[in-house]
C-alpha cells in the first residue's frame, strides 16, 4: 500500500449503530474565557491601525457621554423650565435633548462603521497571514490535518475573531464608559436613590453567572454536534459514488436526520437560556424602576427628592441594565474568540519542516541534471514500538544529466516516496540526496521545484480555464508557449473543440474532462515549464492505449536532452528506458537495461512474466 492508500485508509467513519469516541476534537474545545497571552497578541494585530482604534474608542466615549445627557435635561425641564412657565427654556432643553439624540446617532453610526472596518481588515490581515503559512507547510502536515479542519482555521475561526474586534473587543469599552457615566450622573444627582436602583445588582449578577455557565455548556454541545455534521457530509459528499453505487442513501438519510437533529437540539437549547434571560433581566429592570418609583414617591411626599429627579432616574435605570446585559452575550463571544485564536495561533506558529537552508548555493542555470542517491533512509512514521518504519532503506543510485530512468516495483516498495524526497516535499532521514553535486538540502525549494517536471498519476487541476491550468499564473508563460506545449503532448486537438478553446473554464478538480484529458493537460503544464528533469509518477497508467501511445510519441524526442524518471506498473511504458531500477519492499534489489533485467531472471523478471504471460482459460 503506497502513502496516499494508507492515508485515506486511516481516515474512516464509525458505523452509524456505533457511538463516536469520547474524543474532545479541536474544534469542540472552547478554553478559558480570557487569556491575557492570547489577548495582547490578538490586540498586536490592531498596532497598523492605532489611528483608528482611538477614533473609535472617542467616539464610544462620546457615544456613552451622551446618554446621560437625556435623563438630565428631563430633570431639568421638569424641576426648572415648566414650574417657572419658561417656555423659552422648555424650547431650548427640548432642542437640546433632540440634539443629544442626533449626536447619539451619528456617534454610534461613525463607531459602528469604524469598528466594523477594523474588524475586516484584521481579518483580512490573519487570513493573509494563515494562507502564507499554509503555502509553506510541508506535506507531512496536510497528511495529518483533513482538508476541513484546515478550511475551519481560515474561515469559522477567522470570521469569530472579527466578530471579537468589530462587535466585541472595542464595543465593550462603549458598555463600560456608559455604565460609568450613569453610575456618576445618579450618585451625583441623588445618591440614596441611587443606591435603592442598585439593590438589584446582586440579582442580576446571579443571574447573568448562571447564564453564562449554561450558555458555555450549549455552546460547546453545539460546536461538537456541528463538527460531527460536517465531518459527516463531507464524507458522504466526497464518497457520493459509494453511496449510491451500494444504495447506502436510506441510510445514511436516517444516520444524518439523528445528527441533524441533534445539532437543532442544542441550538435550540441555547435559545432557550437567551429567551430566559433577557424576559428576567426586564424582570429585574422592573423590579427597579418599582423601587425607584416607590422610594422616591415617598421622598418626594417629603420633599427630599423632585419629581424630574425621580423622571430622571426612571431613564437612567433602564438605559443602566442594557450594557449589562449586552456585556452577559460578549462573555460567550470572547469565550469563542480565545478558542478560535489559540487554533489560529497554533497553526501560524507550526515549524515548518522542510526550510529553506540559511545560507543557500546558487545552481547555474541551466542545470546539467545529474541526480545521485546516498545510501538513503527515510520513514513516513514509528511502528508500535517507536522506531522508524522505513520505507526506504539505503537507497543509494545514480542518473547521468539526460539520461532516462525508470523505477519498478510492488505498490508500497518505495517509488513514489524516491520522487517526494527528490522535490524535497518530505527531508531525508538518512544520507543525500545530490543535484549536480550539491545536496538539495543546501538549496532553495523554489530553485529545486522550478528545475523538476512532476507529472502525477492523480492530476489536480483548478476550476478554472484550460489555459490557467497549464501555465498555473506564471507571467513568462505565455499563449504561443501554451499551445506549443500542448500541441508536443497531442492535447491541442481536443483542446480546440472546447465551446471556448483555452479559454474554457473546467469544473472542480476538472471534472467536466476525462481522465486521459487531464493526464493530457498536466503533461502540457510540466513542459510549458521546460524543467531540466522530467518526473512522470505512473503518468500514464490511468489512459488508455491509444492516449498512452500519443503521449509516448509526444515526449520520447523531449526527453532525449532531459534528465527523466519514470515510475510505472506497466512495464510496457520502460523497456526502452535506459535503465531500470527494481524496488522492492524499500531497497534497491536490481538495476540494469530492460534485456539485461530480463536474462538475470529475478525480481523484474518475474514482474515481467505476471504482465505478459498469456492467461489461462
Amino acid at each position: 500500500m503506497d502513502r496516499a492508500a494508507a492515508l485515506a485508509a486511516a481516515r474512516f467513519t464509525w458505523p452509524h449503530h456505533m457511538a463516536e469516541p469520547a474524543i474532545q476534537h479541536e474544534e469542540e474545545a472552547l478554553g478559558k474565557a480570557y487569556d491575557a497571552r492570547l489577548m495582547r497578541r490578538l490586540l498586536s494585530y490592531l498596532r497598523p491601525y492605532r489611528i483608528q482604534v482611538v477614533v473609535a474608542v472617542a467616539l464610544l466615549m462620546l457615544g456613552s457621554a451622551v446618554e446621560v445627557v437625556g435623563p438630565w435635561l428631563t430633570q431639568q425641564v421638569i424641576d426648572k423650565a415648566i414650574p417657572a412657565k419658561n417656555f423659552h427654556l422648555v424650547g431650548m432643553l427640548a432642542l437640546g435633548y433632540g440634539g443629544a439624540v442626533l449626536l447619539g446617532f451619528a456617534f454610534q453610526y461613525g463607531q459602528g462603521l469604524l469598528t466594523t472596518w477594523l474588524g475586516q481588515s484584521v481579518m483580512y490581515d490573519l487570513r493573509k497571514e494563515i494562507f502564507a503559512r499554509f503555502q509553506r507547510l510541508d506535506l507531512g502536515f496536510f497528511d495529518r490535518n483533513p482538508v476541513g479542519r484546515l478550511m475551519t482555521r481560515i474561515t469559522n475561526d477567522v470570521e469569530t475573531l472579527n466578530e471579537l474586534f468589530s462587535s466585541g473587543l472595542v464595543t465593550v469599552f462603549g458598555d463600560i464608559f456608559t455604565l460609568l457615566f450613569i453610575v456618576i450622573a445618579m450618585l451625583r444627582m441623588d445618591w440614596r436613590l441611587a443606591l435603592v436602583a442598585f439593590s438589584v445588582l446582586p440579582l442580576v449578577f446571579i443571574a447573568a453567572f448562571l447564564f453564562r455557565a449554561k450558555v458555555r455548556t450549549a455552546y460547546r454541545d453545539i460546536r461538537a454536534r456541528l463538527a460531527r455534521l460536517n465531518a459527516f457530509l463531507h464524507e458522504r459528499f466526497t464518497g457520493i459514488r459509494v453511496v449510491q453505487l451500494f444504495n447506502r442513501e436510506d441510510a445514511d438519510l436516517r444516520r444524518h436526520k439523528e445528527l441533524n437533529a441533534g445539532y437543532l437540539e442544542a441550538h435550540l437549547r441555547s435559545i432557550t437560556y437567551y429567551a430566559l434571560f433577557f424576559p428576567v433581566i426586564e424582570f429585574f429592570t422592573a423590579i427597579a424602576l418599582a423601587l425607584i418609583l416607590s422610594y422616591g414617591g415617598v421622598q418626594m411626599l417629603h420633599g427630599a427628592v423632585t419629581v424630574g429627579v425621580v423622571a430622571a432616574f426612571l431613564q437612567y435605570a433602564r438605559r443602566f441594565f442594557r450594557p449589562i446585559q449586552d456585556l452577559s452575550e460578549k462573555y460567550n463571544l470572547l469565550q469563542s474568540a480565545m478558542a478560535s485564536s489559540e487554533r489560529v495561533f497554533k497553526l501560524v506558529d507550526r515549524e515548518v519542516d522542510v526550510r529553506d537552508p540559511s545560507h543557500p548555493v546558487e545552481l547555474p542555470v541551466p542545470t546539467r541534471g545529474a541526480i545521485e542517491f546516498r545510501g538513503v533512509w527515510f520513514a513516513y512514521g514509528t511502528d508500535d514500538e517507536g522506531e522508524p518504519d522505513w520505507v526506504l532503506r539505503d537507497v543509494s543510485f545514480g542518473v547521468a544529466p539526460g539520461e532516462k530512468v525508470a523505477i519498478v516495483g510492488h505498490t508500497g516498495a518505495g517509488k513514489t516516496t524516491i520522487i517526494n524526497l527528490l522535490t524535497r516535499f518530505y527531508d531525508v532521514g538518512r544520507g543525500q540526496i545530490l543535484l549536480d553535486g550539491v545536496p538539495i538540502h543546501h538549496l532553495r525549494l523554489r530553485d529545486l521545484r522550478a528545475r523538476i517536471g512532476l507529472v502525477l498519476q492523480d492530476v489536480f487541476l483548478f476550476s478554472q480555464d484550460v489555459s490557467y491550468n497549464i501555465r498555473l499564473g506564471a507571467g513568462g508563460i505565455d499563449d504561443d508557449r501554451i499551445r506549443a506545449a500542448a500541441q508536443r503532448v497531442g492535447a491541442a486537438p481536443f483542446i480546440e473543440r472546447l465551446p471556448h478553446g483555452y479559454a474554457q473554464a473546467l469544473g472542480e478538480r476538472g471534472a467536466t474532462m476525462s481522465v486521459g484529458e487531464r493526464q493530457l493537460v498536466s503533461f502540457a503544464r510540466a513542459l510549458a515549464f521546460d524543467p531540466e528533469i522530467l518526473v512522470l509518477d505512473e503518468a500514464t497508467s490511468s489512459v488508455d492505449s491509444e492516449i498512452e501511445a500519443r503521449i509516448e510519441a509526444a515526449t520520447d524526442e523531449l526527453l532525449k536532452e532531459r534528465t527523466s524518471l519514470v515510475i510505472a506498473h506497466r512495464l510496457s511504458t520502460v523497456q526502452h528506458a535506459d535503465r531500470i531500477l527494481v524496488l522492492h519492499h524499500g531497497e534497491l534489489r536490481e538495476e540494469g537495461t530492460h534485456e539485461e533485467l530480463l536474462a538475470k531472471g529475478g525480481l523484474y523478471a518475474r514482474l515481467h512474466e505476471l504482465q505478459f504471460a498469456p492467461a489461462v482459460v
